[in-house]
């Protein structure tokens, strides 16, 4: 019996490399859609396991969708899949051209455009902080005016990612600094977050965590909440997730009930959901986005460790149609420390980076030693992590606190940052 095909969009990064692994492993033909930058720069390992390729334009998503739907029909393709927020709206569009499991074309919108999200939001009475788009000046000064929004507010782009020019804006000074980096921002594949106007949200105060679930013919299975980390000022980037998060039992139902409104609204029916939301003091949860993808910065292979649960062969499975292992088969623990710079500079020198062993299944440096480090603005100016597990939460969290605590990097000015930054410094990496 010939097995179907899987189709990956963009194959590129360490939860695509896994999903492809696990399908190669269980017998099914790998075929990737990529961009011809990506493909140049794939390594020998992927391409060795993918049984075709496919070069597709992401930034022109109509024709991409006929030349993907062709590509799929003659190679027996039975499940697609994207690890990518960029191209979840267009594996919704190719899973129903080709009748195969995926979530509702006509809201995956809402898991991309904020805009739409907001109004998806509102229509399904999700609990969600009151947004306005705005398209230029006039309209962010009414915005602000508006008391629904008020101060502290949040500025941000309407189809960024990995917190790219959001601002939390706590004073009418910040504002312009503010809407122009909600501007600025360039995403992959032709997407421009500022492009229809800026984002204006009202605040949401409290402790922020994300809730991972996978929804099978629209029903939904939880599988863990993660607390984060995350640095504090105006730019907002995680340094730290950690899983499974205990809540009291009445703010876990409030937290699945605002959830499952939300994954429904943005026409989730198969497939993960990365949900991000604040906690306030009286235990109400707050939605702020969705995403309809599984969670990137390592929340996957924290579930493995801390679970057991395999969410790669899980996404797998639901892709093609069959049920999926999602029970926990493990009780213990598991967190990731993202290493970030302490200030904007050349990177100098490094020291005490944990290495890989008992209790620590993986650690990445990104950066290179006489390179330019940025202080974070964005989860993309992460320097590099590392996952600690085990079964007891209290150690797993102070064993990485302590091995955090033992890194040392050096960073001094660079030319064009002369002036912009403080002396020369040597510190350790606080999450």
């Amino acid at each position: 019996m010939t097995l179907p095909g899987v189709l990956l969009l963009d194959a590129t990064g360490p939860e695509a490399g896994r999903l492809a692994t696990t399908a190669a492993a269980r017998g099914h033909l790998v075929h990737a859609a990529t961009t011809a930058a990506a493909y140049a720069d794939q390594g020998p390992d992927l391409k060795d396991l993918l049984a075709g390729q496919i070069v597709a334009d992401f930034a022109r998503p109509d024709r991409a969708l006929d030349e993907l739907a062709a590509y799929a029909r003659r190679r027996r393709v039975g499940a697609v899949l994207t690890v990518n927020e960029y191209l979840t709206e267009l594996a919704a569009r190719l899973c129903a051209e080709l009748g195969v499991p995926g979530n509702d074309p006509g809201r995956a919108q809402a898991a991309r455009d904020k805009a739409a999200m907001a109004e998806w939001f509102t229509a399904a009475g999700v609990r969600a902080p009151y947004t306005v788009l705005v398209p230029d000046d006039a309209g962010l000064r009414t915005a602000l005016a508006d008391s629904r929004v008020g101060f502290p507010c949040v500025i941000k782009p309407v189809a960024g990612a990995g917190s790219a020019g959001v601002t939390v804006v706590r004073a009418p000074a910040g504002v312009a600094k503010a809407a122009e980096a909600a501007r600025s921002v360039v995403g992959m594949h032709g997407s421009s977050g500022g492009r229809r106007g800026v984002l204006v949200q009202a605040y949401a105060a409290g402790t922020e965590y994300s809730l991972e679930s996978l929804t099978q013919d629209s029903v939904t299975t939880h599988l863990a909440v993660t607390r984060k980390q995350v640095t504090g000022g105006t730019a907002r980037v995680e340094t730290a997730h950690s899983l499974p998060t205990l809540l009291p039992a009445a703010v876990e139902e409030d937290m699945h009930r605002q959830v499952e409104a939300a994954i429904g609204a943005a026409g989730i029916r198969n497939g993960a959901s990365h949900t991000e939301v604040v906690v306030d003091g009286d235990g109400r949860c707050t939605v702020i986005e969705i995403g309809a993808r599984l969670a990137a910065g390592h929340i996957g292979l924290l579930i493995q460790h801390a679970l057991g649960i395999d969410v790669w062969a899980a996404l797998l499975d639901t892709a093609l149609g069959r049920p999926a292992q999602l029970a926990p088969t493990t009780c213990g623990h598991a967190t990731v420390r993202f290493v970030t710079s302490p200030h904007t500079g050349r990177l100098t020198s490094l020291s005490g980076f944990p290495r890989t062993g008992p209790g620590v299944p993986y650690v990445r440096w990104r950066a290179q030693i006489g390179g330019r480090v940025t202080e974070p603005s964005t989860n993309a100016h992460r320097l590099g992590a590392f996952v600690v597990t085990g079964p007891d939460a209290a150690e797993v969290e102070e064993r990485a606190d302590a091995l955090l605590r033992g890194i040392r990097i050096r960073v001094e000015p660079s030319p064009e940052t002369a002036g912009q930054v403080r002396p020369a410094s040597t510190s350790a990496i606080a999450p």
